[in-house]
């Protein structure tokens, strides 16, 4: 491993990487965080949703921060081989030479965009396999090492087709990229102004590619032994579930465990880096929330917790209303003292479990709101 030095500059820098990646894009931080993870692992990562979701500008701008050589291209039945790969040189033809010129093609990028990536006809898949898999693309008879890095692929649907499921297989990657919820829209909005105004400043590289070659060479440094045991139960938890794993992704996994670890500015791995898995166990769209109601039940994570605080939260918003609505002495306050009680209490057990400045704060802060209403009650029920 590189000194402490070296080793906390490269991990300041793909922290920078990701912040710097997800700031234009309202709500698009888990996206960006998967894009993220890929690229630190070199792997490559599916996003999937509906037109508009930013899959395209988020790749875009993740070979922009790495000054990387860039390829985009949208996939129909139709697409050619030589769309991708380059048309065949006719000059070495004539010479009896089978040449392609690759000139801005897939076998010179580094980060690779495929729109609709499931689209693909045999020909297209055939070549994409090796190309993922191997880094090598066989141009004819002969056998070329590409420099490819991470493959990003955006789709609106989970491919169902047997013939897709060995290219699915090799985005060990992938997001569900949700429409955005109401609360988000008036930032997206002001957001789509700027963009269309101009007045977002143009992409400065925090990286380059030998720097973040070094940055993946510390993924194999990283300490996983504590996690191991943590991850086969949960990967049995899954299994009986019904989220079945393939070998190859439950061996990859660690790579992304890893790479989380790097992200979070750790060199040893944790249980709460096991969270990656909701990237890579979901198949189908539902499994998605499948994956994530495991995780929390297996991982004590703040994410966990802050769900629970902001559901008390909301439910002592709706009591407050109820309780200015009663009148002194009404029976209900009594069941209402009861279950605020009971619900401050689970509170009080929460901040003796976690240590995460977030999940204590929006405790103390749904604390303060819970002995305000105890009081009013009390004061209804001249106590």
């Amino acid at each position: 491993m590189p000194g402490n030095a070296t080793t906390s500059h490269l991990l300041e820098r793909i922290r920078k990487f990701y912040e710097v990646l997800a700031e234009p894009f309202i709500g698009r931080e888990e996206e960006a965080r998967a894009i993220t993870l890929a690229i630190i692992a070199r792997e490559h990562v599916v996003l999937i949703g509906e037109p508009g979701t930013a899959k395209s500008a988020l790749a875009r701008r993740s070979a922009e921060l790495i000054s990387a050589k860039f390829f985009k291209y949208l996939l129909t039945k139709y697409t050619e081989p030589s769309e991708l790969f380059g048309p065949l040189d006719l000059n070495a033809l004539r010479e009896g030479k089978y040449v392609r010129i690759t000139r801005g093609k897939m076998p010179e990028a580094e980060i690779v965009f495929l729109d609709e990536v499931f689209n693909a006809n045999s020909a297209v898949l055939n070549a994409l396999l090796s190309i993922m898999q191997e880094r090598v693309w066989y141009d004819g008879y002969t056998e070329v090492r590409v420099p490819l890095w991470t493959m990003i692929g955006a789709t609106n649907r989970v491919p169902e087709e047997p013939e897709l499921e060995a290219v699915y297989d090799r985005f060990l990657v992938r997001q569900y990229a949700r429409p955005l919820p109401e609360n988000k829209w008036g930032e997206l909005l002001d957001a789509g102004w700027r963009i269309e105004s101009g007045k977002v400043p143009s992409v400065q590289p925090v990286l380059d590619m030998k720097t973040l070659a070094e940055i993946h060479k510390l993924v194999f440094s990283v300490d996983i032994a504590t996690i191991k045991p943590k991850l086969l139960r949960i990967f049995a938890v899954l299994e009986e579930r019904g989220l079945h794993l393939t070998d190859r992704r439950k061996a990859k996994s660690l790579k992304v465990i890893a790479a989380n670890a790097l992200l979070e500015g750790r060199t040893r791995a944790e249980e709460r880096d096991l969270i990656v898995l909701k990237y890579i166990a979901p198949r189908d769209i539902e499994d998605f929330d499948k994956v994530s109601i495991v995780l929390s039940e297996e991982l004590r994570m703040p994410e966990r917790f802050i769900k629970e605080l902001n559901d008390i939260k909301a439910n002592v918003r709706e009591a407050a209303r109820l309780v200015d609505s009663m009148r002194s002495y009404d029976p209900r306050l009594v069941d209402l003292f009861r279950s605020l009680k009971i619900a401050k209490s689970r509170i009080l057990n929460i901040l003796k479990e976690t240590d995460d400045e977030r999940v204590r704060m929006l405790a103390d802060e749904t604390l303060h709101g819970i002995d305000e209403l105890l009081e009013k009650i009390s004061y209804k029920l001249g106590m």
